[in-house]
């Protein structure tokens, strides 16, 4: 009885080893089958990545062009507005001699025939 249980004992531990066996054989082809449909993923994701990098690259050289423009249109109108100051001063001083000369000589022709009228 002994002999007949200890057979049945290795009947059951070669075919739970069977199932053990074909679970991991169906486990190998599993991760076989997953890892040969990440091979696209992964190179996908990697077409990916490297397409993004060169839109944030050309991205980031637009806004330098940018930048560069800006700055350049900031110094030319900073420019321009500093000879529009220039010129208002060279010219406002002259300018306002002429009138107070202007002005006075006005004022000494009313004098001038003011006193004329009195006489």
């Amino acid at each position: 009885m002994l002999l007949i249980s200890a057979s049945l004992l290795c009947l059951a531990l070669i075919y739970y080893l069977y199932k053990i066996t074909k679970s991991f054989e169906e486990i190998k082809n599993n991760v076989k089958e997953l890892a040969s449909d990440m091979k696209p993923l992964i190179a996908s994701t990697t077409e990916l990545s490297e397409k993004l990098s060169n839109i944030t690259s050309e991205a980031r050289g637009q806004m330098q062009i940018t930048h560069d423009m800006v700055t350049n249109v900031k110094h030319r109108v900073d420019m321009i507005l500093g000879f529009e100051e220039r010129i208002r001063r060279g010219i406002e001083e002259p300018v306002l001699s002429l009138v107070r000369n202007f002005s006075a000589i006005v004022n000494g022709v009313n004098a001038f025939w003011n006193s004329y009228k009195k006489h």
